[in-house]
């Protein structure tokens, strides 16, 4: 990349640490898209919409969710240069624009989720460490909706006498609150006392806490022993469980925005497609011509 890029580009993550509280990860996001736009075009400070154009050819090999997170990263570049007065224009309506259809999450139904449950339960009554911290694991991933990151790395003071709730930084560095069930408290109190007294984390592993790798491989055993594929299931997918069960049981879609931690309403209400079904049915019984007789 040209120096004169790289200068930009730096300037533009600057910003966007400071401004849009992006986190590291998704800084470095932003400078890999950069570069391979540059590596395509030659420069990006001089680029113009032929040459953003011609990006559309070159990526078109690559999926299009990748194409389109590239457009989107390169949108906001070039908004940000215009914008600080770093360039006269705004060459970005010229960006590819690949038509995405998001796909529906995969989930367990309860009883799936409930034979989990009766088989973890089963071993972490004998008080084994291992299938107590096996236990609490299933607990906050199923009953308060955790990403991985989340779970993994919660403190081993994250837990605190008669407040219901966790208190989590998550996706962007943002705080939000998640519940914590009776049912996650106590497996999490019969765990703790097996949680070495000088370690920071609730789930200690290794030199620090348990990898999302090892939490992946844990989840697929645990579902394992209640005869679920191992290709169906993740830690993502008992949270996407959490939210699809919740939904069918009720839930307003802005209360489970919150608890999920969801920035745009718009990324929740897929679980209203996954749920379709108890809604048509809602519609068929509740609605007031439904009764009509016609």
């Amino acid at each position: 990349m040209r120096e004169g890029d790289r200068a930009l580009v730096d300037r533009f993550c600057d910003m966007m640490a400071a401004e849009a509280g992006a986190a590291r990860n998704t800084l470095l996001a932003y400078r890999r898209d950069l570069e391979a736009a540059a590596e395509v075009m030659g420069s990006l400070e001089d680029a113009d919409a032929p040459a953003l154009r011609k990006l559309g050819e070159a990526w078109s090999a690559l999926a299009a969710s990748t194409v389109a997170r590239r457009s989107s990263s390169l949108r906001r570049f070039y908004g940000f240069l215009f914008d600080d007065g770093l360039r006269p224009d705004d060459p970005s309506a010229a960006l590819p624009r690949p038509r995405l259809e998001r796909p529906l999450p995969k989930v367990l139904d309860t009883q799936e989720v409930e034979a989990m449950f009766a088989e973890v339960e089963g071993r972490a009554s004998s008080g084994e460490p291992l299938a107590l911290r096996n236990l609490a694991l299933l607990e906050l991933l199923y009953g308060s909706g955790l990403r991985a990151t989340e779970l993994v790395s919660l403190p081993r003071r994250a837990f605190r006498p008669g407040q219901p709730f966790l208190i989590l930084r998550g996706k962007g560095e943002k705080e939000r609150l998640a519940p914590v069930s009776e049912r996650a408290a106590h497996a999490v109190r019969q765990w703790l006392p097996h949680v070495p007294e000088n370690s920071p984390w609730l789930f200690p592993g290794g030199k620090s806490h348990l990898s999302r790798v090892r939490l992946f491989q844990l989840v697929r055993s645990m579902a394992a022993l209640a005869g679920i594929a191992p290709d169906r299931i993740s830690p993502h997918v008992l949270r996407h469980a959490f939210a699809t069960h919740l939904l069918a049981g009720g839930a307003d879609l802005r209360v489970l925005q919150s608890l999920l931690g969801h920035a745009d309403i718009a990324t929740t209400q897929i679980y209203t497609h996954v749920d379709a079904a108890r809604l048509v049915e809602l519609v068929n019984t509740r609605h007031p011509l439904a009764t009509d007789g016609r």
